[in-house]
């Protein structure tokens, strides 16, 4: 979670930029982006020789050759600002061009790097700026990202905005993400589905004896999260015999973004993915050809796809259509997904809440494909206030596995994420993460038949005879003394989402009517 003094941090670099004469928001994004890459690169060749030192094992993976060493993050910062700015204008972009991506995905987005800072008294401002930063955590690096990202627009235009960390790590730990499979996240944006999946499997696959508190580099201190539990290095050591699986065959992601995907390949670069598969692609298009050329290719789909989103409903893929005639986004990655899976794939996405009651013929047919044609293990509902500051829409996730039955559905109700639901979002004691993967390890849909409860199964012939409805206020049964009522603003919220979901249906009728049968 990114705080308050980080922000001030970021924000006055970010007017830094602005009053020395870039002014472009996308400009300033990637060349902060460069910096912070750069120095990144140097905490990876600092940990790597800080191995070698304690292995004996010389370090074959070596980033700077001896005659480079001055470009690296820990010399170039102690240099004077016109050297510095020589330094980067002349050599350093190149050395991203033409060495550090010889093998690597990210040579596609850094081919055409080039620092556009004309005055060294800027770029000496920037880097003492980023030298102070906390990159040296895997979530903060994320943070710090699309905190920049946030300030292009509150979310996109197709809908797209920021997946809380915390909620991607439960959605893949409730998937359980082996070292051999493939994973894809068909609307990557930043990389955090794949990141995050990196971690798990570090985490995972750590001799317990290895595992130790993070540090400061600089102070020394242990590191503490928002909730103040020290952070763990968890070193990875039996992810060996995967490691060639998994810096070139496990990693999937798309977007069409080309910011995104710059900023993805970086990320995951700097998390120790060197080749992962980050291509620009319309996932939905029928020109980007993913459906076709990935049918049947994972064995495992994380997404946090566009809401609201809409499209042309003529460039739409034709097998997407097929099942359900719409421009819905959030409906038509759904069926993407279906297609991209293996049969016994598993899937874990994020999806508004109108795609659980939605009455549209779309929305039942998308429904009706994941019970009747796949087998829907869960609906995890989510607070409402989960994505703020960037949006209040109520969401869910949907977790399935392609192919199979689907006999009975289990629902848990997310009350807390252990953060506020304000646009603060500040750290708070209520979680109900920890006990969500804890009830779903131990989940008995057949079993779990108390409806006052925050978990319980339904069976599928009930949701059928709902039309399908998935929301869980639809078969909960909630004491009456536990009513809490919602207020104003939060229902205000909700009758605005439902006149734009309204607006959004009576768009796509007069679509169909108008067109010729």
């Amino acid at each position: 979670m990114i705080t308050g003094q980080l922000k001030s941090r970021i924000d006055k670099l970010w007017l830094e930029f602005h009053t020395g004469g870039i002014t472009n928001p996308l400009t300033v994004i990637e060349q902060i982006s460069f910096l912070m890459f750069a120095r990144m690169l140097d905490v990876r060749e600092q940990a790597a020789e800080k191995r070698a030192q304690r292995t004996g094992r010389e370090n074959s993976r070596r980033i700077f050759p001896a005659d480079k060493q001055h470009l690296r993050w820990s010399n170039l910062v102690n240099c004077g600002a016109q050297e510095q700015l020589d330094i980067v204008q002349g050599e350093l972009f190149r050395f991203f061009r033409e060495e550090v991506v010889k093998e690597s995905t990210l040579g596609k987005y850094l081919q055409d790097s080039q620092c556009v800072i004309p005055k060294a008294s800027l770029l000496k401002t920037a880097i003492n700026m980023i030298n102070e930063l906390p990159l040296n955590r895997g979530d903060t690096k994320g943070d710090l990202y699309e905190y920049l990202l946030g300030k292009l627009t509150t979310a996109g235009v197709a809908g797209q905005f920021r997946t809380p960390r915390h909620v991607i790590r439960a959605m893949v730990e409730m998937l359980d993400v082996q070292p051999t499979e493939t994973v894809c996240d068909p609307a990557c944006g930043t990389g955090g589905f794949l990141i995050e999946t990196m971690e798990y499997l570090t985490r995972t696959h750590s001799s317990p004896e290895l595992v130790h508190e993070e540090r400061d580099e600089k102070t020394g201190e242990p590191l503490r999260d928002d909730h103040g539990q020290p952070v763990m290095a968890y070193p990875g050591d039996q992810l060996e015999d995967y490691r060639s699986h998994i810096q070139n065959d496990m990693f999937h992601g798309f977007d069409f973004d080309s910011t995104m995907l710059r900023i993805a390949a970086m990320n995951m670069l700097l998390h120790g993915i060197e080749n992962p598969a980050i291509d620009y692609k319309d996932s939905l298009s029928e020109q980007s050809g993913l459906a076709q050329e990935s049918e049947g290719a994972f064995d495992v789909v994380l997404a946090n796809p566009p809401f609201k989103g809409s499209i042309d409903l003529e460039s739409v893929y034709k097998g997407l259509t097929s099942i359900a005639k719409t421009k819905k986004t959030e409906l038509l990655f759904l069926v993407l997904m279906t297609k991209i899976l293996k049969t016994g794939g598993r899937c874990a996405v994020i999806v508004p809440d109108g795609v659980l009651f939605g009455s549209s013929a779309a929305h039942r047919a998308v429904r009706s494909m994941l019970i009747e044609d796949n087998q829907l293990e869960a609906v995890v509902s989510l607070p409402s206030g989960v994505f703020k500051p960037y949006a209040g829409v109520s969401t869910a996730i949907l977790v399935f596995t392609k192919g199979g039955r689907t006999e009975n559905v289990w629902f848990y109700k997310i009350a807390a994420d252990g953060y506020s639901l304000d646009d603060k979002r500040t750290p708070t004691k209520e979680n109900d993460l920890p006990d969500l993967l804890e009830q779903w390890k131990q989940r008995d849909p057949m079993a779990d038949t108390d409806r006052s409860e925050k978990a319980f199964g339904v069976p599928k012939q009930e949701i059928v005879q709902n039309k399908y409805d998935l929301s869980f206020n639809r078969y909960a049964e909630i004491k009456y003394e536990e009513i809490k009522y919602d207020p104003p603003k939060v229902i205000l919220q909700r009758l605005r989402e439902l006149e734009t979901e309204i607006s959004h249906d009576l768009d796509e009728l007069e679509t169909m009517l108008e067109r010729p049968q």
